[in-house]
């Protein structure tokens, strides 16, 4: 009964014993052999919107232009290219512009309003009002007239839009990357440079005054004018006096005559 006793005991101390020299090499064979999660993949100007709904006017006009296919390489390359932030106007919003409002546009304007609608860079809503206007849109010059985007923030959540010509709200956050942010406006950005009234020419600058000039006083007006008018009046009388001598003379010579006749 010893000897059994005994047996067990060394059986259970055996089994102890392979369980605490396998365990650990077997726990380590599963940490090690776990597969690594796989990174997501990057997100597509056309997945996102198409995802969200309600953007097909858009993703036409992203597509025609080029635009898409721009903003899609760039965001596959490398991070050192940059991100884009995207107004992206709902259907509605084209649905609202006045009747031949986009086909009175040519090629190059309309790939021009497409990129009016399009930033080089990341801006996540916290930034809105720390941003300095006016935003520089990849439609270019933002002078006078031309391409012009600003926009403010209530500090609320609300972000205005403003082209000049139009007033818009980024109604929503359509998705947020690394590269890329996409938010949902209520209006098609019209800018200024395609739809805004002819800008006057700036006004021609004042003429400067010469600083000698304007020291030196008023110029002297020359008498030389008033000198020939006082020779001439006074030649008048002599004139007169020298033929009233002349007169006297004949008068003489003429009695002379007849005297001596």
């Amino acid at each position: 009964m010893e000897k059994q006793a005994r047996s067990m005991v060394a059986s259970i101390l055996l089994v102890l014993l392979s369980l605490s020299l396998t365990s650990p090499s077997a726990r380590c064979q599963t940490v090690a052999t776990a597969p690594a999660p796989a990174a997501a993949p990057a997100k597509s100007i056309r997945a996102v919107l198409t995802k969200a709904g309600q953007f097909t006017k858009f993703l036409q006009l992203l597509k025609s232009t080029q635009e898409e296919e721009q903003i899609d390489s760039q965001l596959k390359g490398k991070a050192s290219s940059g991100g884009f932030t995207v107004f992206a106007p709902t259907d509605n919003a084209f649905t609202s512009l006045k009747s031949g409002s986009l086909n009175a546009l040519s090629d190059q304007e309309k790939t021009s309003l497409v990129q009016f609608h399009v930033l080089s860079q990341l801006l996540p809503m916290a930034q809105f009002d720390t941003v300095s206007n006016p935003l520089r849109t990849q439609a270019g010059d933002t002078g006078r007239g031309k391409y012009p985007l600003n926009v403010t923030a209530d500090g609320g959540g609300r972000v205005n839009i403003s082209t000049g010509v139009v007033n818009a709200t980024v109604d929503s956050t359509l998705f947020t990357g690394d590269r890329l942010v996409v938010y949902q406006v209520d209006k098609v950005l019209l800018p200024w440079k395609l739809y805004g009234p002819p800008v006057p020419p700036a006004p021609a600058p004042l003429p400067t005054v010469d600083k000698d000039k304007k020291k030196a006083g008023p110029v002297a007006v020359a008498d030389g004018p008033e000198a020939d008018s006082a020779t001439a009046s006074e030649a008048a009388p002599r004139g007169m006096r020298g033929l009233g001598v002349g007169l006297c003379g004949v008068a003489v010579a003429v009695a002379a005559a007849w005297c001596g006749m």
